[in-house]
């Protein structure tokens, strides 16, 4: 692979792990220990059995919390912790050709992964005040969709990929833009006086 490949590869690995790292880690596991790819040497620990049952049974637990309103707004909470770092993480071990995590592959990949963990948590949290949770529902299961989807074309179409994934969250960006602005149009529109 090509040190542009190689980059796009990082690049989509992190910002996905913005929106579920546990799958992501899972994914790229998976993917080496099964001889589907030739993993960078600075991802091949994803490969671990502690690893791959950890990040297993995360997803799991993700994939049910996400769907509880509420609940899914905890649990971005509490993984903002995980989310960026595991970002920085993917990024820079992808983009290492001895396992040596350089700094600006770990800032470009945890921005990203900041980048798509703010929006997911942002739209989340718009979507939970509505009354009814298929949204939440549909929000969780386009996510995890997503994740799928993206996971399966970055090793074998990386610019695809990253370029999905870009498309994908540059649409989400504009209905969540949308949104606050009518929220906030209509919060702060000035109440019509009585005698008009």
């Amino acid at each position: 692979m090509t040190e542009a490949h190689l980059f796009a590869i990082g690049l989509a690995l992190a910002a996905l792990s913005g929106v579920r790292a546990y799958l992501t880690v899972l994914g790229v596991g998976l993917a080496g220990l099964m001889g589907w790819i030739e993993l960078p040497p600075g991802l091949e620990v994803a490969t671990s059995p502690w690893v791959l049952g950890t990040a297993g049974a995360l997803t799991v637990i993700e994939f049910f919390a996400d769907k509880i309103p509420g609940v899914d707004s905890g649990w971005d909470l509490l993984n903002t912790l995980l989310r960026v770092p595991v970002g920085a993480f993917l990024a820079a071990a992808t983009l290492s050709p001895d396992g040596q995590l350089g700094t600006a592959a770990l800032v470009a990949g945890g921005s990203a992964a900041l980048l798509t963990h703010s929006l997911k948590t942002t739209t989340r949290a718009l979507i939970n005040a509505s009354p009814e949770p298929v949204s939440n529902w549909t929000a969780s299961a386009g996510e995890d969709v997503t994740a799928i989807g993206v996971l399966a074309l970055v090793f074998a179409h990386p610019w695809l990929a990253l370029g999905l994934l870009v498309g994908v969250l540059s649409c989400v960006a504009l209905v969540v833009f949308w949104i606050a602005r009518a929220v906030w149009r209509g919060v702060f529109r000035p109440a019509a006086s009585p005698g008009a």
